[in-house]
C-alpha cells in the first residue's frame, strides 16, 4: 500500500468536500455510539484503543467521549496525515505497537491492501486485539449493491464478504454490526449473538 496515494488531494475529495466526501464526523459519532453501546453491553473494560488507519481522526473525539480514561493510539500509513495530525506512522499488516488493545477500530483500510498484506493484516489485528475489533471494509458486494460509487474510492481490491469472514474466523467471532470479538476475550455470548 503506497502512502503516496493518500495525499492532501485524496483526503480533500473523500473527507473534505461536501459534494464528494464519503462520511462526516456526525456519521462517525453515530457509529461510535453504537460501538460504545455494544462494548457496554459486553462489559468490556476499555483501557487501550487502537485506531488503525485513522484517516483525518474522526474517531479520536468520539472514542474520547465514550472512553475518557482510555489511551488512544492513531496509526496511519499516510505520511501527509502523520505530519499534519501527529499520528503514528504504520501499516495494518506490520504495525507492532506496545502490548495489546481492548478495542481496535479499522475502518476503510483492508480494501487497500494487496493479497500478501491482507494475509498478514488479519493475524496482525488478532495479535494486537484482546477484546473487540470494529471492522469496516468495502466488499465486492458492497461495491455492486450498497455504496454510492460516485463518493466511494473504487480503486481498491474488491473481495467477497465471505473471503473476509474466512480470514477472520480463526481469530474472531462475528457478533454483528461490523463487530468481531477476539476468541481470546473472556466474554460469554449467547448462541444467537454469534454470526457463525
Amino acid at each position: 500500500m503506497s502512502s503516496d496515494r493518500f495525499d492532501a488531494d485524496y483526503y480533500a475529495r473523500f473527507y473534505g468536500d461536501p459534494a464528494t466526501r464519503v462520511a462526516t464526523s456526525d456519521d462517525v459519532a453515530r457509529l461510535g455510539a453504537f460501538v460504545a453501546g455494544y462494548v457496554g453491553y459486553l462489559q468490556l473494560p476499555i483501557r487501550r484503543v487502537l485506531d488503525m488507519g485513522c484517516g483525518v481522526g474522526h474517531w479520536q473525539p468520539v472514542l474520547a467521549e465514550h472512553f475518557p480514561n482510555a489511551n488512544y493510539t492513531g496509526v496511519e500509513v499516510s505520511e501527509y496525515l502523520c505530519k499534519t495530525y501527529g499520528f503514528t506512522r504504520g501499516s495494518v499488516d506490520s504495525y507492532v505497537g506496545r502490548g495489546r488493545f481492548d478495542l481496535i477500530v479499522c475502518q476503510g483500510v483492508l480494501q487497500y491492501v494487496d493479497r500478501t498484506a491482507l494475509a498478514q493484516a488479519i493475524p496482525n489485528l488478532a495479535r494486537l486485539c484482546r477484546g473487540l475489533l470494529y471492522l469496516e471494509v468495502l466488499t465486492r458486494e458492497d461495491w455492486e449493491h450498497n455504496c454510492d460509487q460516485s463518493r466511494t474510492d473504487g480503486n481498491v481490491h474488491l473481495r467477497s464478504a465471505a473471503s473476509y469472514r474466512r480470514l477472520l474466523s480463526p481469530h474472531f467471532i462475528g457478533i454483528g454490526g461490523g463487530l468481531f470479538l477476539s476468541r481470546e476475550a473472556e466474554v460469554t455470548l449467547y448462541e444467537l449473538e454469534k454470526l457463525e
